[in-house]
C-alpha cells in the first residue's frame, strides 16, 4: 500500500495526477461532495449558534468507506481539491468524515494540471484553511434560512412550490425591473438630416450636428422642414419613402455646394482587454457564440480536467476557470511573447500586467489562460469538438492578445457648412486602423448592436475646398427601449452589482429558468413569467432589506470578511438573522394577505369569482370556490401546445407496453408522456427538446445504435455532463461509449441552420 493517499474530487484528474507523482504515492477521487445538509428539513440549529447537521449521502456511502480504509492503511493523507471555499470545504468535510485533523493534514493547491505545478504543490503543503471553509458554511447556512424560511410564507400566500433564494430572487428582481422599463417605455421622435456628398468619385455623408455653433436637435417633422426650408427652394420636390421599421425618410435629390471649414486628425490608441476571468469568458462566450453560461462552465470544466486524445493519453488545456483574477505568471507571460514574436514581429508584443477592479478578487490566482500557450487552436483542431475548439480558440487568443501593442487609430473629423447657410456645421467623422497590432489577433465584443451602415473611404481635400451634395436626406427614428437582459448581460449586471461570486452565476441562471421564473425569448433573451413579477412582488414588499442590491452586496463583503479571519460566520448569521431575516418574517406572517388576481368575471359552473391561479405549467384561470368548483379555463396558447405534443406523439407504440399507445398528460411539472394504461403501466416518458430530437435523429443516420461487438442494440442516455451511448439495460450491461465527434459537429451545423431560419422568418 502507498504510504501517501492524494484525495481529489474530480475522477476526471487523479490517473495523470497519480502519474506525476512517485510510486509512494495514491491517487483517488472523493467524487465532488461527500456530505451536506440533507434535503426536506433545516437542517440547522438557530439555538445552538447555527450549528449545522451534516449527514453522508446516500450515494457516497461506499465512497466513503473506501476512503476509510485506504487512509487508515496510508502514513500520510493530502487533500488536493481545487481552491475556492466550496473545494476548501469539500477537503474539511473529508477530514471530518475520516477523522484527519484539518490543522494538521497537508492541503495541496494548483491552478494547472502539470507535472510542473502538481510537484511544486507537494512541496510547499498547507493546512486546510478554516477561515475559507467558515464562509462557504456561511453561505450554505445563510441560503439555507433563506430558502426554508421564506419559500414557506410563498406557499401561504401566493401557490405552493415556490421558492425564494438570497441571490437567485434578486437576479429575477433585475429582470422584472428591465421588462417593466420596457412596458413603460414611451419612444421619443428625433430626425437625422444627413447630406450625401461626392469628390473626385469618392461618395462618403455628413450629418448636421450644429447650428449657430451649438448642438441642434431635431424632434419633429416641423423642425426638420424649417430647417430645409434655408436649403431648398421649396419643400414640393421631397420623396417620402418608409424604413423596414415604418420610419418616414424623406429625400430631397438636389445639388448644393458645402465648403470644408476645417479638418482634424487625431491618433487614439485601443488597448487589449485584461485575460478571462470567470464572468467575463461567460460574457465573452455568450455575445460570440451564444453559449449559455452553464454551457461555457461545462465545456470549460472539460478542457480544465481533461482531453482524451485519439491513442489513449490525456491533455489538460486551460487552467481554473473559476477566477475572478486578471493575473498572469511569468511563465504564461514569457511563453505568450514568443507565441507572438513567432506568428508575428517582436514590435507587436508588449508586455502588461492586469489588476481587477474587485477589492475583494484574490490576486493570487490566475487568470484563465491555455496551459501551453504554444498549442494553437489549429494544432489542437482535430482533438477538439467544435464547441471545445471555439471556447479554446477564445482563452487562447484573449490571452496572448493581452500581451500584445496597442492598436493605432487614426481618427478623422471634417467639418462641413453649405455655403447657402454657412451658420450650419455639417460633420463627417471616419476612423482608420493605422497599425492593428493586438487587432490582427482578436476584438472584444460589447453588448451593443453593430453599426450595420458601412463606412466610405474618405477623399483628400483641404480647408476651402468646395463638395457637391446629390442629395439631402432627413430620417426619422424613435428612441428605443432598453434591451431584455442576455446571459452575458445579466452576468454583468450581477458583478456589477457585487451580487454573487464567479462559481455562482450559471448555477444562479440556471435555477431561475429551471423553476419557471425565467424563460428564454427568441433563444437568446431572458424574459420573466407571470409568476416572477408576482413572486418578486411580494419579495420586495415584505423582504425589503434581502432584495435590495446594495444590501445583497454587503452581505458578500460580509462572506470574505469571514473568508479573512476578520469575523466569526455565528456572529454574522446572527446579525443578519436578529435584525432582518426574523423581523421580516413574523411581519410577513402577520400581514400579508394571499395573493388574489380578480378576473371580474363569475365561475360558469357555481357563479363564484374567477381568479388567476398559478401552476407549474404557469398561470391559468379557475375558480375562488376550488376545491369545491374544480372549474379551470386554460389559456388558448396552452391548449394549442398541448393538442401539438398530442398530434406529435400519441398514437405510437409505448415502448414498455407495445400493445398499447403513449398519451400526452399533464402534471405539477407540465406535459409528460405516459402508457395509455398508466398508472397500471408505469412508464414514464420526458419529452425531449428539439436538440434532443436532432442529436438522436443524427445517431439513427449514422448507424450508431448497434454495438459492433456485441450487437447489443443501444440507447442514448444523459449523464450529469454529456449524453452517451449505452446498452438499454445499462448500468446492468455494462456496454457504454461516447458519442463520436463527427455527431456533434453535425448536430451544431444543424442547430445553427434550425436557428438561421429561425431569424430570416
Amino acid at each position: 500500500m502507498a504510504k501517501n493517499l492524494v484525495i481529489v474530487e474530480s475522477p476526471a484528474k487523479w490517473k495523470t495526477i497519480e502519474k506525476f507523482l512517485w510510486s509512494d504515492y495514491k491517487v483517488v477521487a472523493s467524487m465532488w461532495h461527500i456530505r451536506d445538509l440533507p434535503e426536506k428539513e433545516l437542517w440547522v440549529d438557530i439555538e445552538k449558534d447555527f450549528a449545522p447537521k451534516y449527514q453522508v449521502s446516500k450515494d457516497k456511502k461506499k465512497t466513503v468507506d473506501s476512503l476509510k480504509e485506504l487512509a487508515s492503511r496510508s502514513n500520510e493523507v493530502w487533500i488536493a481539491t481545487d481552491e475556492d471555499r466550496e473545494w476548501e470545504a469539500i477537503g474539511w468535510h473529508l477530514c471530518s468524515v475520516l477523522d484527519l485533523d484539518p490543522t494538521k493534514v497537508k492541503r495541496i493547491v494548483f491552478h494547472e494540471i502539470t507535472k510542473k505545478a502538481i510537484e511544486e504543490s507537494i512541496k510547499t503543503p498547507r493546512n486546510v484553511d478554516i477561515n475559507l471553509v467558515d464562509a462557504q458554511q456561511a453561505r450554505r447556512i445563510l441560503d439555507r434560512l433563506v430558502w426554508y424560511k421564506v419559500s414557506p410564507v410563498l406557499w401561504k400566500k401566493i401557490r405552493k412550490w415556490l421558492s425564494a433564494w438570497r441571490v437567485q430572487s434578486v437576479a429575477v428582481k433585475m429582470i422584472v425591473e428591465r421588462e417593466r422599463e420596457i412596458q413603460e417605455f414611451k419612444p421619443k421622435e428625433s430626425w437625422k438630416i444627413q447630406a450625401n456628398l461626392e469628390h473626385n468619385n469618392f461618395a462618403f455623408k455628413t450629418i448636421l450636428e450644429k447650428i449657430w455653433w451649438k448642438s441642434k436637435v431635431f424632434n419633429s417633422k416641423e423642425d426638420v422642414e424649417k430647417l430645409l426650408l434655408t436649403l431648398l427652394p421649396s419643400l414640393d420636390n421631397l420623396v417620402k419613402t418608409k424604413d423596414k421599421n415604418w420610419n418616414e425618410i424623406y429625400t430631397a435629390n438636389t445639388k448644393l455646394e458645402f465648403v470644408l471649414n476645417d479638418t482634424v486628425k487625431k491618433d487614439s490608441k485601443r488597448s487589449p482587454g485584461a485575460p478571462f476571468t470567470t464572468s467575463t469568458l461567460q460574457q465573452e462566450a455568450s455575445r460570440k457564440y451564444w453559449y449559455w453560461v452553464k454551457q461555457t462552465m461545462m465545456i470549460a470544466q472539460k478542457l480544465y480536467e481533461w482531453v482524451d486524445l485519439w491513442w489513449g493519453q490525456r491533455q489538460w488545456l486551460i487552467t481554473y476557470m473559476r477566477t475572478d483574477s486578471v493575473n498572469l505568471s511569468t511563465f504564461a507571460k514569457s511563453a505568450a511573447k514568443e507565441v507572438i514574436e513567432k506568428l508575428y514581429w517582436k514590435d507587436y508584443h508588449h508586455e502588461r500586467s492586469y489588476k481587477t477592479k474587485q477589492a475583494s478578487a484574490q490576486e493570487a490566482h490566475e487568470a484563465i489562460r491555455p496551459v501551453d500557450i504554444s498549442k494553437t487552436p489549429d494544432s489542437l483542431s482535430w482533438i477538439l469538438d467544435s464547441q471545445e475548439l471555439k471556447l479554446y480558440e477564445l482563452i487562447w487568443k484573449r490571452t496572448v492578445a493581452s500581451q500584445m501593442s496597442d492598436a493605432l487609430i487614426e481618427v478623422t473629423t471634417m467639418d462641413f457648412s453649405p455655403t447657402i447657410n454657412s451658420n450650419s456645421n455639417w460633420i463627417t467623422k471616419w476612423e482608420v486602423i493605422k497599425f492593428d497590432w493586438f487587432m490582427k489577433l482578436y476584438i472584444e465584443w460589447n453588448d451593443d448592436e453593430w453599426d450595420e451602415e458601412e463606412v466610405s473611404k474618405l477623399p483628400k481635400l483641404n480647408i476651402w475646398d468646395k463638395v457637391d451634395s446629390t442629395s439631402i436626406v432627413s430620417s426619422q427614428t424613435f428612441s428605443r427601449p432598453p434591451a431584455r437582459y442576455t446571459e452575458a448581460s445579466l452576468v454583468k449586471k450581477m458583478e456589477w452589482e457585487w451580487i454573487g461570486r464567479p462559481s455562482t452565476y450559471a448555477p444562479t441562471i440556471s435555477t431561475i429558468i429551471d423553476r419557471g421564473y425565467i424563460e428564454k425569448f427568441e433563444k437568446k433573451y431572458l424574459k420573466p413569467t407571470d409568476i416572477a413579477f408576482t413572486t418578486t412582488d411580494f419579495l420586495a414588499k415584505y423582504f425589503e432589506k434581502m432584495m435590495d442590491y446594495k444590501f445583497t452586496s454587503l452581505v458578500e463583503e460580509d462572506f470574505d470578511k469571514v473568508a479573512n479571519g476578520e469575523e466569526k460566520y455565528q456572529s454574522m448569521l446572527s446579525r443578519f438573522w436578529e435584525w432582518t431575516l426574523k423581523k421580516d418574517l413574523e411581519h410577513a406572517w402577520e400581514n400579508a394577505e394571499k395573493v388574489i388576481e380578480m378576473v371580474w368575471k363569475p365561475c360558469p359552473n357555481c357563479g363564484k369569482d374567477l381568479i388567476y391561479r398559478f401552476s407549474k405549467t404557469g398561470k391559468f384561470i379557475g375558480c375562488s370556490g376550488w376545491p369545491e368548483c374544480n372549474y379551470i379555463e386554460r389559456e388558448a396558447w396552452a391548449d394549442n401546445n398541448l393538442e401539438a405534443l398530442k398530434q406529435k406523439y400519441e398514437w405510437k407504440p409505448c415502448p414498455d407496453w407495445i400493445e398499447w399507445t403513449i398519451v400526452v398528460k399533464t402534471g405539477r411539472f407540465g406535459p409528460f408522456l405516459a402508457s395509455s394504461l398508466y398508472p397500471e403501466v408505469k412508464w414514464i416518458g420526458k419529452i425531449k427538446s428539439e436538440k434532443d430530437e436532432i442529436l438522436e435523429e443524427i445517431v439513427k443516420e449514422k448507424w450508431l445504435l448497434i454495438d459492433e461487438e456485441t450487437w447489443e442494440e443501444l440507447v442514448i442516455k444523459n449523464s450529469k455532463r454529456w449524453p452517451f451511448l449505452a446498452a438499454k439495460k445499462y448500468p446492468e450491461v455494462k456496454i457504454a461509449k461516447n458519442i463520436p465527434k463527427e455527431v456533434w459537429d453535425e448536430l451544431n451545423k444543424r442547430m445553427n441552420k434550425e436557428e438561421e431560419v429561425v431569424e430570416e422568418n
